[in-house]
């Protein structure tokens, strides 16, 4: 039990599924693609994953705590736990994806789907960095003009001064 409760702390999304009809070579083959992002999946009695999800932000997802579940844990990259259990429901109906919680918060099935077709943690952190140094560099860009400006605008004077 303390070993599930702390997998629930640890996790930064979980997404609950329907394993039913999937064989012992096929869920062995959904836990390898998942462990290549970091993530685990686990099938858990629901009277277990009741008592070890109360006081998390997985307690949430209470409703889909019915019939044959499996859980999908991430633990370093959240979208791609989503990606990573769609990505093998596509290739194998058997598996039905119930609900998740990601970063705390509940998602529906469509919620979670649409979240997988974001681009990975790495890339969004690129795009971000590139939004926050575009607006630095222009300012930088325009300070440097106008210290350039105000240079030739100092020498245009001394030249006029100069001159008379």
């Amino acid at each position: 039990m303390a070993e599930l409760t702390e997998r629930f702390s640890r996790s930064k999304a979980v997404v609950l599924t329907e394993y039913k009809g999937l064989t012992v070579r096929e869920i062995s083959e959904l836990r390898r693609l998942l462990k290549e992002s970091k993530a685990e999946y686990k099938v858990i009695k629901n009277t277990l994953i009741n008592i070890a999800a109360k006081g998390t932000p997985f307690e949430f997802a209470k409703e889909s705590f019915t019939g044959p579940t499996g859980i999908a844990f991430g633990f370093d990259d959240a979208v791609q736990v989503a990606k990573k259990v769609l990505e093998y429901s596509g290739k194998n109906d058997k598996l039905k994806i119930k609900s998740g919680v990601i970063e705390g918060r509940f998602y529906s099935v469509d919620e979670i789907k649409a979240i997988s077709k974001l681009p990975p943690k790495n890339v969004l952190l690129g795009i971000m960095a590139g939004a926050m140094q575009a607006p630095v560099s222009k300012l930088a860009g325009a300070l440097n003009a106008t210290l350039a400006q105000f240079a030739y605008a100092l020498e245009a004077l001394k030249n006029k001064k100069g001159v008379n």
